[in-house]
């Protein structure tokens, strides 16, 4: 099973994941000599503002997606930036500890998924998802406005919408987990677990600084973290947890003393309950099927659009360099995907320590002494700082993290850290 001149492949979902798919598998065609008819099915406008053109996600890129982007010739056009990233403050027992950003290269930026939030105001921020769906356009790709309702199994899958029934030499599902798989029980996929967001965005107030994430942990019951991410004119308020109340995000204002930074303390520009992925999904490729980004399997709770991208390219090199049978996805994609699984369970320690830390008022002070003492050093040295901008930017691999964490040079600050605090 073989992709050759002339094969038709359909993508279901046009977000990032199915953009950057059809941009990476039309590149790779032509390297090859090939000419493929690539067609995405995307039901969302991505030119309206509020739940018509969003795709429910905090919307932070990290400096390793940016690269990604400028490696394939995609810049970031300077309208969909909203903000770029200078510090995290963040915010646990009753201290604020600020993470400065020390590698000016190293770009953490905001954007909006769509064209901002219902309640926005004109000029409407432009919309990444539709500024790369524009670029696989650009390149070849065609794109249908049409809700797939299934996707049948057969010697060639068949993609079905109200009005067409289209068969493809190669089927790609970039769904994401908010919307039901269009996957005919046949293939026996199997969604992955998810956990669940609370998400509102209101107007920027005055009092924050519009290059600054603040993070907050402890409340409300469930929180595993929230932030406050700007974005241009406006802020996200993004609560991730489990089993979260209805009304989590004003009780997450209410209680860490935010609720005053709104007007009336809750007026809210838009608001969702979005699902993460936090772990991969089962039978997410067979025969001529490939299943890409969050639907299939992405990192856990940061990065998911780079995450995204990874999964896109490691499809698309196999789709095209081996072929699209079971076995050349088994041999070709699925060890990708068994790394960003893996790299999330680094991901679980990681903030497993992370919260036995902030839980220790001596640890948390000692933590806190020890980037205060690295500030001077060079980057290479600055190893807490470094540790925590990975943690919450997703600019750095859990593994990578973790190992960083328990090394002899961190521990010893973190040591130093805390008898400087005891002294203190």
């Amino acid at each position: 099973m073989r992709l050759v001149d002339g094969s038709r492949v359909a993508i279901v979902g046009g977000g990032p994941a199915g953009s950057l798919t059809a941009i990476q598998l039309l590149r790779l065609a032509r390297e090859a000599g090939l000419r493929l008819q690539v067609i995405v099915f995307e039901a969302a406008d991505f030119e309206r503002s509020g739940p018509p053109g969003c795709n429910k996600c905090a919307g932070i890129l990290s400096s390793r997606l940016v690269d990604r982007l400028q490696e394939l010739g995609l810049r970031l056009p300077q309208e969909v930036i909203q903000s770029e990233v200078n510090a995290y403050v963040l915010h646990a027992g009753g201290r604020a500890l600020p993470v400065v950003r020390s590698d000016a290269g190293r770009r953490i930026i905001t954007v909006f998924r769509g064209r901002g939030p219902r309640a926005a105001s004109l000029p409407l921020p432009e919309s990444f998802d539709g500024w790369l769906l524009a670029e696989a356009r650009s390149r070849g790709a065609e794109v249908r406005s049409a809700r797939v309702r299934s996707v049948i199994r057969g010697t060639r899958p068949a993609v079905v919408t109200v009005g067409e029934t289209v068969e493809a030499d190669l089927v790609v599902v970039a769904t994401g987990v908010n919307s039901r798989s269009p996957l005919d029980p046949a293939w026996g996929y199997r969604p992955p677990p998810t956990e669940t967001m609370a998400q509102d965005e209101a107007e920027m107030p005055g009092e924050l600084d519009p290059d600054v994430v603040h993070v907050y942990f402890g409340h409300p019951p469930g929180l595993l973290f929230g932030a406050i991410i700007p974005k241009g004119r406006y802020v996200s308020v993004s609560l991730l947890g489990r089993a979260l109340a209805p009304d989590a995000v004003s009780d997450f204002l209410d209680g860490h003393g935010l609720a005053a930074l709104f007007p009336g303390g809750r007026t809210r520009a838009c608001g969702c309950w979005p699902r993460v992925a936090v772990g991969p999904a089962g039978g997410y490729f067979a025969d001529r099927l490939l299943v890409v980004g969050d639907a299939a399997v992405t990192r856990l709770y940061k990065d998911g659009i780079g995450a995204a991208a990874v999964t896109a390219e490691a499809g698309s090199r196999t789709a095209i360099e081996r072929g699209v049978s079971w076995a050349d996805f088994n041999r070709g994609y699925a060890p990708v995907c068994r790394a960003i699984a893996a790299d999330g369970r680094y991901g679980r320690l990681c903030f497993a320590l992370w919260d036995r830390t902030r839980r220790l008022p001596w640890l948390l002070r000692g933590w806190e002494r020890a980037i205060r003492a690295e500030r001077d050093l060079p980057d290479e040295a600055r190893l807490h700082i470094r540790i925590l901008w990975g943690m919450f930017t997703g600019d750095m691999s859990y593994r990578r993290i973790f190992w960083l964490s328990v090394s002899p040079g961190a521990l010893r600050g973190l040591v130093r850290g805390v008898l400087r605090a005891r002294r203190a």
